[in-house]
């Protein structure tokens, strides 16, 4: 399993857009592939379970990722989140 902090820094934090974005990368591995803030765990591949994260601007999450393709999904989706989810310039 690999993991990886990242500061969720798009203004309107994990909100559905963001979350949907989310969604269509992780579906693209095979990993199980999770976002924890603070206490709460959310699998990546879920937008409601995305959502209910209620990450707002400067949140730092953790993501994790298990499988054969974990290393890919960890840079994929921290490079997603740094890019602000492509929605700021």
């Amino acid at each position: 399993m690999k993991e990886k902090k990242v500061i969720i820094s798009n203004k309107l934090g994990l909100h559905a857009r963001a979350a949907a974005k989310i969604v269509t990368l992780t579906n693209k591995f095979q990993s199980i592939i999770e976002i924890i803030n603070n206490d709460k765990k959310a699998d990546a591949k879920s937008i409601m379970k995305i959502l209910m994260l209620a990450a707002p601007h400067g949140t730092e999450v953790i993501i994790t990722a298990s499988g054969k393709d974990e290393s890919a999904a960890i840079k994929s989706l921290e490079n997603l989140i740094k890019a602000k989810f492509d929605e700021e310039s």
